[in-house]
Order: structure tokens, then C-alpha cells, then sequence
């Protein structure tokens, strides 16, 4: 399975605007600080993977998760391998890593607002230290079809695919520095 993504940087006001004319339903927001780690013996950024702690506040609940996220696998979309499941404590999990040598990279922070539309999520991200931004995305294993859907939601929300951001935002982060 693969989680197909596309991103573009927009002002939300907007687009949610558009996402209430088009009668996609609200789906939460959650606030979420996802901590990246580098590998001891190898670099993620070479190889274009990610390792992360991700800790979750969703009504006043908090709940983490690690994900492991293999390199793109196309060049139109964010599209790639996603292995994730839940930890019931993300300090231990943490310190599971450092005991293996895995060292802390970045923390990415967001507030993400939440929808369903046409068989996507659609999310409204706030990045600390990087702005407004729309994801599109789904899990598939027909990554073109599920891509093209993706860029019609884009469309559909007056947004331009051609806009689009490939990279994460753990790279624009670091990339900003």
C-alpha cells in the first residue's frame, strides 16, 4: 500500500471556503509534533527514507505513532511506502531509539484541520516556522489513478497541480536554516 500525496503552500481561508461549497465533511483537528531521527550507520537523507516519532493531541487525547517511510516512488507526487503503528508511549519509544543509536534530527510541528472529500482527506496544515499549506492524499495501490484523483481534488479546490511541493516538511525546515 502506498499513502499518495500531493501538497501545495496556500492560504486556507480559501480553500475551506470551497471544501464547505463542495459539502466535503469535516473531520477533526489534531495537533501534532513529529520528531524525525537520523540512522546510525546510514543516511536518510541519501536514501530519501524517514523515521519518526509522531505524538498526536486530538480532543485533549494524546496518542504516538512511528512511522517509517520509504523513498519516493514517482516523480509526480510525494507518493511512497508508509510502515506505521501506534506505541503506547512515545518518551519510551524515544529512548528505545537512542539506545540504538538513532539520534534526534528535527520536529516538525503542525495544527492540521481535517476533510473528507471524494474519497480523499484533504488537509489544511499550519507548519510552525514555514506557513499555510493543502495536502491531498489517500492510501492505494494504483498509484497513478489515485495521484491523477488527488490533482483533480487540487483542481476542484482552485488550486494549481502544477504548484505543487514535493518536499517534505522536515526539508523545508532544514532547508530554511
Amino acid at each position: 500500500m502506498y499513502e499518495v500525496e500531493v501538497k501545495v503552500q496556500a492560504e486556507h481561508d480559501a480553500v475551506r471556503e470551497r471544501l464547505a461549497e463542495l459539502g466535503a465533511d469535516p473531520a477533526g483537528t489534531v495537533e501534532q509534533a513529529d520528531t524525525y531521527y537520523d540512522h546510525p550507520v546510514r543516511e536518510f537523507a541519501e536514501t530519501d527514507e524517514a523515521l519518526r516519532i509522531r505524538r498526536e493531541t486530538f480532543d485533549g487525547e494524546m496518542e504516538a505513532k512511528v512511522t517509517y517511510k520509504g523513498p519516493l516512488v514517482e516523480a509526480e507526487s510525494k507518493t511512497r511506502e508508509e510502515l506505521e503503528t501506534g506505541v503506547e508511549n512515545g518518551e519510551t519509544m524515544a529512548s528505545v531509539l537512542a539506545k540504538l543509536g538513532f539520534e534526534p534530527a528535527a520536529t516538525v510541528e503542525k495544527v492540521r484541520e481535517r476533510f473528507e472529500y471524494d474519497g480523499y482527506t484533504v488537509t489544511l496544515d499550519t507548519v510552525a516556522g514555514l506557513g499555510e499549506y493543502v495536502e491531498v492524499e489517500t492510501e492505494a495501490e494504483e498509484v497513478e489513478a489515485a495521484r491523477e484523483g488527488a490533482l483533480d481534488v487540487l483542481c476542484d479546490l482552485g488550486l494549481d497541480p502544477s504548484e505543487q511541493i514535493r518536499t517534505s516538511y522536515l526539508g523545508l525546515l532544514l532547508d530554511g536554516d
